[in-house]
Protein backbone atom coordinates (compact mmCIF):
# COMPACT_ATOMS: atom_id res chain seq x y z
CA UNK A 1 0.00 0.00 0.00
CA UNK A 2 1.47 3.62 -0.91
CA UNK A 3 0.19 6.22 1.17
CA UNK A 4 0.77 9.91 0.24
CA UNK A 5 1.03 12.80 3.04
CA UNK A 6 0.97 15.86 2.19
CA UNK A 7 0.66 19.29 4.52
CA UNK A 8 0.21 22.89 5.83
CA UNK A 9 -1.44 24.37 2.26
CA UNK A 10 -1.78 27.94 4.14
CA UNK A 11 -4.52 28.72 1.44
CA UNK A 12 -5.58 32.23 0.86
CA UNK A 13 -8.57 33.96 -0.89
CA UNK A 14 -8.08 33.85 -4.19
CA UNK A 15 -5.76 36.59 -5.33
CA UNK A 16 -3.67 36.89 -2.02
CA UNK A 17 -0.18 35.84 -0.88
CA UNK A 18 0.57 34.46 1.71
CA UNK A 19 3.05 36.34 4.32
CA UNK A 20 2.45 38.78 1.23
CA UNK A 21 5.17 37.11 -0.50
CA UNK A 22 4.20 33.58 -1.19
CA UNK A 23 1.32 32.34 -3.66
CA UNK A 24 0.46 29.36 -1.43
CA UNK A 25 -2.61 28.59 -4.02
CA UNK A 26 -0.19 27.87 -6.36
CA UNK A 27 1.72 25.82 -5.05
CA UNK A 28 -0.92 23.84 -3.32
CA UNK A 29 -2.02 23.24 -7.18
CA UNK A 30 1.67 21.96 -8.11
CA UNK A 31 1.41 19.57 -5.11
CA UNK A 32 -1.42 17.85 -6.80
CA UNK A 33 -0.37 17.44 -10.09
CA UNK A 34 3.40 16.34 -8.61
CA UNK A 35 0.83 13.62 -6.64
CA UNK A 36 -1.76 13.26 -9.81
CA UNK A 37 1.90 12.35 -11.78
CA UNK A 38 4.05 9.59 -9.10
CA UNK A 39 4.39 6.20 -10.58
CA UNK A 40 2.59 4.24 -9.15
CA UNK A 41 0.21 6.40 -7.87
CA UNK A 42 -0.79 5.98 -4.47
CA UNK A 43 -3.86 4.69 -3.13
CA UNK A 44 -4.27 7.17 -0.42
CA UNK A 45 -3.39 10.77 -0.10
CA UNK A 46 -3.64 11.28 3.87
CA UNK A 47 -3.11 16.06 4.52
CA UNK A 48 -2.11 16.52 8.13
CA UNK A 49 -3.69 19.68 8.23
CA UNK A 50 -3.72 23.23 7.94
CA UNK A 51 -5.31 23.64 4.93
CA UNK A 52 -6.27 27.40 5.51
CA UNK A 53 -4.26 30.14 6.62
CA UNK A 54 -7.03 32.39 8.34
CA UNK A 55 -10.24 29.68 8.42
CA UNK A 56 -12.32 32.16 5.88
CA UNK A 57 -14.70 30.75 4.21
CA UNK A 58 -13.19 31.82 1.05
CA UNK A 59 -9.87 29.48 1.65
CA UNK A 60 -12.14 26.78 2.01
CA UNK A 61 -14.08 26.92 -1.22
CA UNK A 62 -11.02 27.60 -3.10
CA UNK A 63 -9.68 24.07 -1.14
CA UNK A 64 -12.74 22.54 -2.78
CA UNK A 65 -12.01 23.64 -5.83
CA UNK A 66 -8.30 22.77 -5.94
CA UNK A 67 -8.91 19.12 -4.48
CA UNK A 68 -11.04 18.19 -6.31
CA UNK A 69 -8.75 17.60 -8.91
CA UNK A 70 -6.55 14.78 -6.77
CA UNK A 71 -7.02 11.74 -8.57
CA UNK A 72 -7.02 9.36 -5.38
CA UNK A 73 -8.70 9.23 -2.25
CA UNK A 74 -7.90 11.92 0.50
CA UNK A 75 -8.19 11.70 4.11
CA UNK A 76 -7.77 15.30 6.15
CA UNK A 77 -7.58 16.58 9.74
CA UNK A 78 -7.53 19.87 10.35
CA UNK A 79 -4.45 22.06 11.78
CA UNK A 80 -4.29 25.13 14.49
CA UNK A 81 -5.08 27.64 11.58
CA UNK A 82 -8.17 25.74 10.82
CA UNK A 83 -10.94 26.31 12.45
CA UNK A 84 -12.72 23.28 13.54
CA UNK A 85 -16.15 23.56 12.05
CA UNK A 86 -15.46 25.23 9.20
CA UNK A 87 -13.50 22.73 7.91
CA UNK A 88 -16.26 20.00 8.92
CA UNK A 89 -18.66 22.01 7.00
CA UNK A 90 -16.30 22.20 3.75
CA UNK A 91 -16.12 18.55 3.70
CA UNK A 92 -19.90 17.78 4.64
CA UNK A 93 -19.90 15.26 2.22
CA UNK A 94 -16.90 13.42 3.68
CA UNK A 95 -18.18 10.08 5.44
CA UNK A 96 -15.70 9.73 7.43
CA UNK A 97 -16.01 13.14 9.17
CA UNK A 98 -17.65 13.00 12.15
CA UNK A 99 -21.01 15.27 12.51
CA UNK A 100 -19.96 16.84 15.71
CA UNK A 101 -16.77 16.99 18.25
CA UNK A 102 -13.43 16.70 17.11
CA UNK A 103 -12.75 15.68 13.96
CA UNK A 104 -11.18 12.01 14.85
CA UNK A 105 -11.23 9.19 12.10
CA UNK A 106 -10.88 5.18 11.28
CA UNK A 107 -10.27 4.17 8.02
CA UNK A 108 -10.14 1.17 6.71
CA UNK A 109 -11.29 1.23 3.41
CA UNK A 110 -8.34 1.99 0.91
CA UNK A 111 -6.10 -1.07 1.78
CA UNK A 112 -4.30 -2.92 4.68
CA UNK A 113 -3.41 -0.22 6.57
CA UNK A 114 -5.74 1.38 8.87
CA UNK A 115 -5.64 5.29 9.30
CA UNK A 116 -6.64 6.93 12.29
CA UNK A 117 -7.22 10.63 12.07
CA UNK A 118 -6.84 12.12 15.72
CA UNK A 119 -7.94 15.73 15.98
CA UNK A 120 -5.95 17.14 18.41
CA UNK A 121 -6.18 20.96 17.79
CA UNK A 122 -7.18 23.42 20.85
CA UNK A 123 -10.27 25.62 19.28
CA UNK A 124 -8.51 29.34 19.43
CA UNK A 125 -5.01 27.93 20.10
CA UNK A 126 -2.31 27.07 18.39
CA UNK A 127 -0.71 24.26 20.50
CA UNK A 128 -2.22 20.97 20.50
CA UNK A 129 -3.54 18.78 23.07
CA UNK A 130 -4.24 15.13 23.96
CA UNK A 131 -6.91 15.45 26.35
CA UNK A 132 -8.45 12.56 28.26
CA UNK A 133 -11.67 11.88 26.25
CA UNK A 134 -9.01 11.97 23.08
CA UNK A 135 -7.14 9.31 24.88
CA UNK A 136 -9.68 7.37 25.51
CA UNK A 137 -11.33 7.67 22.27
CA UNK A 138 -7.93 6.86 20.69
CA UNK A 139 -7.42 3.23 22.77
CA UNK A 140 -10.84 2.27 21.98
CA UNK A 141 -10.47 2.70 18.04
CA UNK A 142 -6.88 0.76 18.24
CA UNK A 143 -8.47 -1.89 20.20
CA UNK A 144 -10.75 -2.67 17.40
CA UNK A 145 -8.03 -4.32 15.25
CA UNK A 146 -4.81 -4.53 17.69
CA UNK A 147 -2.94 -6.41 15.02
CA UNK A 148 -3.59 -4.01 12.32
CA UNK A 149 -0.68 -2.17 10.82
CA UNK A 150 -2.01 1.75 11.08
CA UNK A 151 -0.79 5.19 10.66
CA UNK A 152 -2.24 7.50 13.52
CA UNK A 153 -2.11 10.91 11.49
CA UNK A 154 -2.29 14.02 14.26
CA UNK A 155 -1.12 17.95 13.39
CA UNK A 156 1.30 18.75 16.29
CA UNK A 157 3.67 16.77 16.84
CA UNK A 158 3.91 15.58 20.62
CA UNK A 159 7.63 16.33 21.10
CA UNK A 160 10.27 18.92 21.76
CA UNK A 161 11.88 19.38 18.16
CA UNK A 162 14.73 21.74 19.97
CA UNK A 163 13.49 24.68 17.90
CA UNK A 164 12.00 27.07 20.59
CA UNK A 165 9.24 28.74 18.71
CA UNK A 166 7.77 25.33 17.45
CA UNK A 167 8.55 23.90 21.01
CA UNK A 168 5.67 26.24 22.15
CA UNK A 169 3.03 24.71 19.98
CA UNK A 170 3.69 21.23 20.28
CA UNK A 171 0.95 18.81 21.43
CA UNK A 172 0.67 18.58 25.13
CA UNK A 173 0.09 15.25 27.44
CA UNK A 174 2.37 13.37 24.85
CA UNK A 175 3.60 10.92 27.34
CA UNK A 176 -0.22 9.56 27.96
CA UNK A 177 -0.35 9.15 24.01
CA UNK A 178 3.43 7.51 24.04
CA UNK A 179 1.78 4.61 26.63
CA UNK A 180 -1.34 4.08 24.34
CA UNK A 181 0.82 3.47 21.30
CA UNK A 182 3.37 1.64 23.01
CA UNK A 183 0.76 -0.95 23.94
CA UNK A 184 -0.30 -1.51 20.15
CA UNK A 185 2.92 -2.62 18.10
CA UNK A 186 1.06 -2.55 15.22
CA UNK A 187 1.01 0.76 14.59
CA UNK A 188 3.29 1.73 12.26
CA UNK A 189 3.82 5.20 12.33
CA UNK A 190 2.66 9.04 14.02
CA UNK A 191 2.82 10.92 10.84
CA UNK A 192 1.97 15.02 11.96
CA UNK A 193 2.19 18.44 9.86
CA UNK A 194 2.97 21.42 11.85
CA UNK A 195 6.61 22.33 11.97
CA UNK A 196 6.80 22.60 8.02
CA UNK A 197 10.08 20.45 7.55
CA UNK A 198 10.99 16.84 7.82
CA UNK A 199 11.70 15.71 11.49
CA UNK A 200 11.99 12.21 12.93
CA UNK A 201 12.27 10.75 16.09
CA UNK A 202 11.43 7.41 18.28
CA UNK A 203 7.81 7.72 20.37
CA UNK A 204 6.00 5.52 22.10
CA UNK A 205 8.03 2.13 20.55
CA UNK A 206 7.44 3.15 17.04
CA UNK A 207 8.44 6.04 14.18
CA UNK A 208 6.72 9.54 14.28
CA UNK A 209 7.83 11.43 11.67
CA UNK A 210 6.29 15.27 10.38
CA UNK A 211 5.82 16.30 6.78
CA UNK A 212 7.48 19.39 4.80
CA UNK A 213 5.07 21.80 4.28
CA UNK A 214 4.22 22.16 0.66
CA UNK A 215 4.17 25.82 0.92
CA UNK A 216 6.95 27.48 3.30
CA UNK A 217 9.33 26.14 5.62
CA UNK A 218 10.04 27.51 9.33
CA UNK A 219 13.25 27.97 9.60
CA UNK A 220 15.68 25.37 11.71
CA UNK A 221 16.87 27.05 14.45
CA UNK A 222 17.99 25.32 16.84
CA UNK A 223 19.29 27.64 19.42
CA UNK A 224 17.36 29.85 22.67
CA UNK A 225 17.48 33.20 20.67
CA UNK A 226 16.39 32.09 17.05
CA UNK A 227 13.97 34.29 15.75
CA UNK A 228 10.63 32.65 14.43
CA UNK A 229 10.89 33.02 10.73
CA UNK A 230 10.18 31.52 7.58
CA UNK A 231 12.02 30.76 3.83
CA UNK A 232 11.02 29.68 0.77
CA UNK A 233 13.14 26.25 0.41
CA UNK A 234 11.83 23.50 -1.81
CA UNK A 235 8.44 21.98 -0.86
CA UNK A 236 8.15 18.33 -0.10
CA UNK A 237 5.63 15.69 0.17
CA UNK A 238 6.62 12.00 2.13
CA UNK A 239 5.52 8.53 0.45
CA UNK A 240 4.72 5.97 3.21
CA UNK A 241 4.91 2.72 1.23
CA UNK A 242 3.63 -0.30 3.20
CA UNK A 243 4.73 -4.27 2.13
CA UNK A 244 3.92 -7.57 3.57
CA UNK A 245 6.54 -8.83 5.94
CA UNK A 246 8.44 -5.38 5.76
CA UNK A 247 6.62 -2.99 7.39
CA UNK A 248 6.56 0.79 6.11
CA UNK A 249 9.28 2.65 4.95
CA UNK A 250 8.81 6.61 4.33
CA UNK A 251 10.37 8.82 1.81
CA UNK A 252 10.67 11.98 1.42
CA UNK A 253 9.49 13.33 -2.23
CA UNK A 254 10.75 16.71 -3.54
CA UNK A 255 8.01 18.76 -5.28
CA UNK A 256 8.87 20.34 -8.78
CA UNK A 257 11.37 19.65 -11.67
CA UNK A 258 14.54 18.83 -11.34
CA UNK A 259 17.97 17.49 -13.78
CA UNK A 260 17.84 14.27 -14.72
CA UNK A 261 17.59 11.49 -14.81
CA UNK A 262 21.53 10.77 -14.83
CA UNK A 263 22.18 7.52 -15.45
CA UNK A 264 24.85 5.39 -13.12
CA UNK A 265 28.02 4.61 -14.85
Amino acid sequence: MLIAQFSDAHLRPRGMLLHGAVDSNAMLQTAIHHLNTLRPRPDLALFSGDLADEALQEEYALARELLGSLEMPLLAIPGNHDEREAFRAAFADRLYLPKTGPLHFVSVDHGPVRIIGLDVTVPGSHHGLLDEDAAAWLEKALALEPQRPTIIMMHQPPFATGVPYLDEYWCREGQRLAEIVARYPAVERLACGHVHRLMQTRFGGTMLCTAPSISTAIALGLWEEAEPVSFLEPPGLLLHHWQPGRGLVTHLVPIGMFTGPLFFA
